[in-house]
């Protein structure tokens, strides 16, 4: 049983160690994981956009993503998060803690209840398990996390407008991204714990004169292996479900 895993975009973890990786059928498509292990504890990679970062966010199989790592026995669940920054609190290379979200897709399917069998619903008090984000915190050594950041997940995968930056951003968003929902709603459902990292990658449209893959990639590759590092670390100890409510977020009627 693999109890721990890190989601994250194309090359998850890079290093060395022996990995495999395994195809794991679910009602919903099959997903590739691989699995490591590290300090004697088996850690899933999930890349989110599979091989070769090769799907875009609005066509990414969310369902059988979390249901896959849900069948290996996962109930922990770090993520990184590239990121755009609305706000004058974070600039590019910052690292934040999302702590909330507003829903800006439309389309995507955010629950595994819906063939009208039973009604269920999940509870968003605490989207991002605090436990997990009290973890990070305490392992992050040196690493310096700018503020708690409530994400704005858009459509994709074009970037947003100038106009619209400033409606997200009205509306309270400080970050936008755009594949945190309905990841994390699925991962409430499913009574995992969930947490993310996000990284400033670029300012938003209206905030700065141009966005480049070459920043964004930058940005990402700076932070990502300091971030996988911490994941590991805070994963190499023995963790619980009994202080925080995301193992019982999940209510039917």
């Amino acid at each position: 049983m693999v109890t721990k895993a890190i989601i994250g975009g194309t090359g998850v973890y890079e290093g060395g160690g022996n990995f495999e990786e395994v195809k794991v059928s679910t009602g919903y498509g099959e997903v590739a994981v691989t699995i490591g292990e590290f300090s004697g504890e088996k850690i899933a990679f999930l890349a989110r956009h599979g091989s070769g970062h090769s799907v875009p966010p609005h066509k990414i199989n969310y369902l059988a993503n979390m249901k896959a790592l849900s069948e290996l026995g996962v109930k922990f669940v770090y993520t990184t998060a590239a990121v755009g920054s609305c706000s004058s609190d974070f600039q590019v290379g910052d690292l934040v803690m999302i702590s909330d979200f507003i829903d800006f897709t439309s389309g995507r399917v955010s629950t595994y209840y819906e063939n009208g069998e039973q009604v269920a619903h999940v509870k968003m008090d605490t989207p991002y398990c605090p436990y997990l984000q009290k973890k990070f915190l305490e392992n992050a050594d040196s690493l310096q996390i700018k503020g708690n950041a409530i994400y704005g997940c858009t459509q994709g995968p074009r970037f947003e407008t100038a106009a619209e930056i400033r409606a997200f951003a009205h509306l309270g968003a400080t970050v936008i991204g755009m594949t945190s929902v309905p990841e994390v709603c699925l991962a409430k459902e499913l009574g995992m714990c969930y947490a993310t990292i996000g990284v400033i990658t670029n300012m938003c449209t209206g905030f700065s004169s141009e966005i480049t893959t070459h920043d964004i990639a930058t940005s990402m590759h700076k932070n990502k292996a300091k971030l996988i590092e911490v994941f590991l670390k805070v994963f190499s100890a023995d963790l619980t479900q009994n202080e925080c409510s995301c193992k019982d977020s999940l209510l039917f009627l």
